[in-house]
């Protein structure tokens, strides 16, 4: 529950420091601006507080690391991916984005604070405690303050601690360890195929190699 806490908030904060012309800059997702990632972290956040307040009275069907599925590389087909931009567009205004995220963004913040970690929530057919379900969207706070910051040098990075745990999650998804020689952060950027490994990186992962990318569903 901290490390959701810390993670979202530092999000909150990053996107609340990007200028409004960076707001153009592409960001780490691929075809995505960062006014879209920006729009797509509210429709996350709204994700949240949806999923939270959906109990559940059946046994958990998935945990933290299996909330997860690995599915095919986006091709930009799906209608989800290709309304983000048309509505952040709409938005006009980078200042109007910016305070629609932090007011959902905020709330979703407090609801995850006061939420029962073992309180059982339902999502997307599955079934899994609230605890859970916060530890898994440590993964995806970090991996997208990552793509927040992929053309913004001086932005801040995502704590250190958060780093850390979002790393654990991936490799328990990927069933291996990545390099002790990668940072944390390299890990992640490499394992979800956010960048290409050097000679020397592709060689330090061995048979890890072919599994990669691992894209995140």
């Amino acid at each position: 529950m901290d490390l959701f806490s810390r993670s979202w908030t530092a999000l909150l904060a990053a996107v609340a420091d990007v200028a409004d012309e960076d707001f153009e800059r592409p960001s780490g997702c691929t075809g995505w601006l960062v006014r879209d990632l920006v729009c797509h972290l509210v429709i996350d956040a709204q994700d949240v507080l949806i999923t939270l307040v959906t109990p559940a009275e059946t046994e958990p069907t998935v945990d933290a690391v299996t909330y997860w599925k690995l599915v095919e590389p986006p091709t930009g087909e799906d209608p989800l991916d290709a309304l983000i931009p048309r509505l952040a567009a709409a938005y006009g205004e980078p200042r109007l984005l910016k305070f629609h995220l932090d007011d959902v963004g905020s709330a979703a913040g407090r609801a995850a604070v006061l939420a029962d970690p073992a309180a059982r929530v339902s999502t997307q057919d599955m079934v899994l405690t609230a605890g859970d379900y916060l530890s898994a969207y440590v993964l995806e706070w970090t991996l997208h303050h990552l793509d927040l910051i992929a053309y913004l040098p001086s932005a801040a990075e995502p704590p250190a601690e958060t780093l850390a745990a979002a790393r654990a999650s991936l490799e328990k998804i990927a069933g291996t360890s990545f390099p002790a020689s990668f940072s944390d952060k390299d890990a992640l950027l490499i394992g979800t195929g956010r960048r290409a490994p050097t000679d020397a990186e592709q060689a330090a992962l061995g048979g890890l190699a072919a599994k990669l990318p691992l894209v995140l569903g």
